[in-house]
Order: C-alpha cells, then structure tokens, then sequence
C-alpha cells in the first residue's frame, strides 16, 4: 500500500482499475472499507482510489482537532503522490466536506459526488457520537452502527459480522474519531456559488446524522447540484448500495463523456 506525506503526517492510499480517477473520502472514523460497495464497481472502468484519512487506519494520528481544511490538504498529497492530474470526487459526511472543500481549494477535480453531507457543520445531529465504540468491544461496535442506517441489522448478521470486523482492522481510535468529528463540526463551506462542478448530492431519506434538509440544500446552493433521494440513514450507500452504485457508476459515466466529448 503506497504512503506519502503532509506536514509530517504519514498517509496511507490504495488504488485499483485503470482509467479516470475515482477517489473516495470517508466519513468520520471510518476505514476504507466503507466504500466496499462502490469502489469493485467502479475500479475497472476507473481507477479506485481509497485512502485513510489522518487519524484513521495506517495513516498517522496526531493530536487533534484537525480541519477539513487541513484534510482536504492530505488528499491533495496523496493525489499528487499517487499522480493523478483529474479526480473525480466520492465522499461521506465527513469525506463529502473534505470534498467540497477541496474542490474550493485545488484544481484536479471533475466532479463530485456527495453522500449524507452538508454545507455546514452546525447541521450535524448529536446522533454522529453513538457512531462511536470501543475497538475491541465487538458488541458495542455492532450496536453503534444502527446509528448510520434505518433498516435494523440484527436481521442481517453476517453483514454486520463483517463490518464490525472491519472497523475493528481500520477504523479510528477514540482520539481520531473525536479529532475528525471535531473537523466534521466546525466545518463552514466556502462560497458554493463558486464551487461550479457538477455534483451529485445523494441523501438517505430517514440520514438522522446529517438531515435530509441540508442534503437538498447544499444542492441547491451548488450551481450545478443534483439531489437525489434514498432510502435509507445516513450510510444510505451501503443499505441501498446497488441502487447508489448504478446511480454513481451512471454518473461517473455521464461526466467523463462531458469531459472527453
């Protein structure tokens, strides 16, 4: 797994496929695993890029609060590490702020595609801390993550046997989770106006993170945003994720034909 460097801080990347770019962000805490639905669709026809951001995984976790300005900066390193002169942009709560800033900051993005996120982060919902467990609590990490979805998981155990294996492998510690949602909570957006990507804004119906409202805003501020409802919380993307992969696949599709006419 290739790593590189911001401001002393080891970043940890990982790509897959060929083509186009697709780099994913992660919401807060989460290893790349949170993209396991996506990133088989896409990587082949594209090039997956998954990362894990500072404080989570294999990347370093230096003491905290960190910025979703400071984020966006990591992954504009590990862009430039890995070579990637166009991207187009996946993110989740937390990742989809990452992306907009970004998208603000520097000049390699084509598009963004935003998942359960806002313009800003007084829209979070106290709800975001009962995401949270302790790693080596496997009860209570499975229990946590009925705050990310609607449909009840106890009825899908090996999913969720799964999951909580993998955020047990990558996922944050206590001292990364509260330096990335303190990133998440502080977060303002730049003006969107100026933010002229095309974006597509997909929001879980029954999000009780980050409300469906905020969702529909933030795409209405964007000058070329989209909303797109879905069924689910706040990981829609995973509840509904062949729906939301067909979706975004169709999308990736759509704007790398406008880029490349």
């Amino acid at each position: 797994m290739p790593t590189t460097t911001n401001d002393g801080v080891t970043l940890h990347y990982e790509t897959d496929g060929s083509g186009e770019t697709v780099a994913f962000v992660n919401d807060v805490g989460a290893g790349a695993w949170l993209w396991s639905w996506q990133h088989g669709v896409v990587a082949g026809p594209y090039e997956s890029l998954v990362w894990d951001l500072r404080g989570t995984g294999r990347s370093d976790a230096p003491e905290g609060p960190y910025s979703v300005a400071t984020l966006a900066d990591d992954l504009e390193a590990v862009l430039s590490d890995a070579g990637v002169t166009s991207v187009h942009l996946v993110g989740a709560g937390l990742g989809g702020m990452v992306a907009l800033a970004y998208a603000d900051r520097y000049h390699r993005a084509d598009s963004l595609a935003l998942f359960g996120s806002a313009a800003n982060g007084a829209a979070v919902a106290d709800r975001l801390d009962d995401l949270w467990a302790p790693l080596d609590d496997p009860d209570a990490l499975g229990e946590s993550l009925q705050a990310a979805f609607a449909s009840d998981l106890t009825g899908h155990r090996t999913i969720r046997e799964e999951m909580v294996q993998w955020r047990q492998a990558d996922d944050a510690d206590r001292t990364g989770w509260a330096a990335q949602a303190a990133a998440m909570g502080a977060f303002e957006a730049p003006p969107l106006y100026e933010i002229t990507l095309p974006a597509l804004v997909m929001h879980g119906v029954d999000d009780e993170i980050v409300p469906a409202s905020a969702g529909e805003e933030l795409a209405a501020e964007l000058p070329r945003g989209e909303y797109q409802a879905v069924e689910g919380g706040h990981w829609a993307f995973i509840e509904e994720s062949a729906a939301v992969s067909d979706a975004l696949l169709s999308w990736l599709d759509e704007h790398h034909d406008e880029s490349n006419p």
